[in-house]
């Protein structure tokens, strides 16, 4: 939604007029349109001309799609110039109503952070993710600024992970580490005076966007689902459809091995093994619009988890423990 265009290539003031004028000609858009404009209105420079487009939006008549999304915009915007009691009086206020929408809550929390305003900011982001993180299903990707901005506050106030933050870790699949990302030297780099100190972070950050974006390029591994034997019994106590499937955990075990096997003779290379879990598995079906016990759904949760970098390569390394959890080393256990 926000524009990033650096201001020597575009001009913000001509753009944000613009909008407004669209704005006008399209009503049933007028809200993504100010938006816009008064985004384009803080890279400017003119942050007192985009907080009247926000004050413009919140006394509409007609009423916003996201009143608290406009809110959080108002308030960072008014502390970059300022107006920190009314900039914290808003989003004292936010944090009261507890909207639903993930975007809020990160827009008024990195205003705390970038304020050092770190305390706070833990906390916003932990009501966020107390309100929006189920407790069993998958997290959805919206929410994942909710668990990274955290991660990284708890890490600059050197606290201990939690379960939050090896959710983080698990989602992030980025080569880097959210830890080594997060390291406050790295952090507090960014925002250095010492152009040395700046240049060098920058090309840290290059040579990693780099590294990322190969392992992007790269296709996800050919995957084969595996569920642990307390996921598997609870999947088939629910779905005993599913049993056909899965005759035992044993046979489910050497099937998997057995197909692995397979697909490399055959020449299929880059492939893994995904682990499954019953409330994942219910989230996805019901993204799909299906029901968890329809078969054909399995090898597409599977494609799934693979693509979000769940997958662990096949076959271990030698001298690694057995893909299947059972602690022995992979060569005398389903690799012998």
């Amino acid at each position: 939604m926000r524009p990033d265009t650096p201001a020597e290539n575009v001009d913000h003031t001509a753009e944000a007029a613009r909008l407004e004028r669209t704005a006008g000609l399209y009503p049933e858009d007028t809200e993504t349109l100010l938006l816009r404009a008064a985004a384009h209105l803080e890279l400017s420079g003119d942050r007192p001309a985009a907080t009247t487009l926000y004050d413009r939006l919140l006394s509409s008549a007609g009423g916003l799609d996201d009143p608290h999304l406009v809110r959080a915009l108002k308030a960072s915007n008014l502390w970059e110039y300022g107006h920190e009691a009314e900039a914290k009086a808003i989003i004292e206020g936010i944090r009261a109503t507890a909207p639903r929408d993930p975007a809020p809550w990160v827009i008024v929390a990195e205003a705390l952070e970038s304020h050092d305003e770190l305390e706070a900011a833990a906390d916003t982001f932990t009501e966020a993710a107390s309100l929006l993180l189920p407790d069993s299903a998958e997290p959805s990707p919206a929410t994942h600024p909710v668990l990274y901005g955290r991660h990284r506050v708890r890490r600059m106030l050197g606290l201990p992970h939690d379960d939050w933050d090896t959710l983080a870790d698990s989602l992030h699949t980025s080569p880097v580490s959210l830890d080594e990302l997060h390291d406050p030297k790295r952090v507090w780099s960014l925002g250095s005076d010492n152009p040395v100190e700046l240049e060098a972070e920058i090309s840290r950050l290059r040579a990693e966007l780099g590294a990322y974006r190969e392992a992007l390029s790269r296709p996800f591994p050919v995957a084969v689902l595996h569920w642990p034997a307390p996921e598997l019994a609870e999947l088939l106590s629910t779905y005993p459809t599913l049993t056909s499937e899965y005759p035992s955990h044993e046979a489910h075990l050497s099937t998997i091995e057995s197909s692995l096997r397979e697909l490399s003779a055959s020449g299929t290379p880059n492939l893994g093994i995904v682990t499954g879990t019953v409330p994942s598995y219910e989230a996805f079906a019901a993204s799909e619009a299906t029901s968890p016990d329809d078969a054909t759904l399995l090898p597409q949760y599977a494609t799934t988890l693979a693509s979000r970098g769940r997958a662990v390569a096949w076959p271990p390394q030698r001298g690694a423990e057995c893909w299947c959890g059972s602690t022995q080393v992979y060569d005398t256990c389903h690799g012998s």
